[in-house]
């Protein structure tokens, strides 16, 4: 559809745990169809990068940092706002509203909070759009988990009841699984022990093409001490992050193994990729045993070394969101466009069965224009 045809226009963004750029889409979403109308990426300052890593660690001056960290991030979310518009052809005053979930920093639901650093007043500012943020916050407060989020969306976009699945692979992974009602939940890692991994060791963002950890061997030892955390066994609703899986948890699991038979660093990077391969594949047979057919996104799906071991190991076909014509990439800020309709609309879009929360709610706050 010609943007100037567009209808309904809403812009997504999504900044993820991988935590290594802002990913936004423009899409049409009148009448309940969903047409990508531009799509535009943004890799963020190295500065920022690292600044908002730490921030996942208690440190000195935190508030503040983060109030900082927060600014800079809103200022690269208008940089890809103002591609898109550009993209586009159309004005602000034309789209409805903006979707930014912002950086997730803490996420402890069971304790009560879950904390994005976001500044969607200054975003709204620098825009002149409405924006809806604070996506997790009310399901949270009605007892559930916040996330993950997308699952609505999903059903919306890819349909119910044909023994499909959804698999977002971005920093952690998560599986929607497309029956009635839609169920969701995080199985772990996917990409973001692997990333923090070649940070450290290469300096590198990320694995490119998998070929690290194709140069190595899975350390069953260590893969071993790794499975063995017992979130992974923990019945769905769940979800996880930084929190919990960092370079710290890792780091502990190294010290506890015998000087001598620790991995070396390539072979560490194998055994993460085989950690996020075993950890879904159990996810699907305990919690999904009926699905036919998983359909992959996110960023993982840019990694034929992971994408690869996946499909032989899942006992469903696996394929891409391409196949139903949705850019892998492209997936999670469709989902933050269609969140923020949703919230204009009142819609409930966090699912109990998704959460755990004691009823629907509706996600989000909104900043106007």
């Amino acid at each position: 559809m010609p943007p100037a045809q567009a209808v309904e226009p809403y812009i997504g963004l999504m900044s993820g745990t991988s935590t290594d750029g802002v990913d936004g889409v423009l899409a049409d979403l009148a009448g309940g169809a969903i047409r990508t109308l531009a799509s535009a990426s943004l890799a963020l300052p190295a500065d920022l990068r690292r600044e908002l890593l730490a921030l996942n660690t208690p440190g000195p001056d935190e508030l503040a940092r983060a109030a900082r960290a927060a600014n800079a991030l809103a200022d690269c979310y208008a940089g890809v706002v103002h591609a898109l518009l550009a993209q586009a052809g159309l004005p602000a005053g034309r789209i409805r509203a903006i979707g930014a979930h912002g950086q997730t920093v803490r996420h402890a639901p069971e304790s009560g909070y879950t904390l994005q650093i976001n500044a969607p007043a200054r975003l709204a500012e620098r825009t002149r759009i409405a924006v809806v943020a604070d996506f997790r916050s009310r399901d949270v407060a009605a007892g559930g988990q916040g996330a993950p989020l997308v699952p609505a969306f999903h059903a919306a976009c890819f349909g119910c009841g044909a023994g499909r699945a959804v698999l977002n692979l971005g920093g952690i992974a998560n599986l929607t699984v497309l029956e009635n009602p839609v169920r969701g939940f995080d199985t772990g890692p996917a990409n973001m022990l692997m990333d923090a991994w070649i940070r450290r060791h290469q300096g590198r963002p990320y694995d490119d093409q998998g070929a690290w950890a194709a140069q190595g061997r899975p350390h069953e030892g260590l893969l071993a001490a790794l499975r063995a955390e017992p979130w992974f066994d923990a019945p769905p609703p769940k979800s996880t992050g930084r929190d919990l899986f960092s370079l710290a948890w890792l780091d502990d699991r190294l010290a506890a193994l015998p000087s001598r038979e620790r991995p070396g660093p390539a072979d560490v990077q194998a055994t993460l990729l085989r950690l996020s391969v075993d950890t879904i594949l159990d996810a699907v047979r305990r919690h999904a045993p009926a699905v036919r057919e998983i359909l992959a996104c996110g960023g993982g799906v840019r990694n034929p070394v992971f994408m690869a071991a996946l499909e032989q190991a899942l006992p469903c076909r696996l394929a891409t969101t391409e196949t139903c014509g949705v850019p892998a990439q492209d997936v999670e800020a469709l989902a933050f466009a269609w969140l923020a309709q949703a919230h204009l609309q009142g819609r409930p879009a966090c699912l109990p069965a998704v959460t755990g929360a004691r009823h629907p709610t509706i996600a989000g706050c909104l900043y106007p224009a």
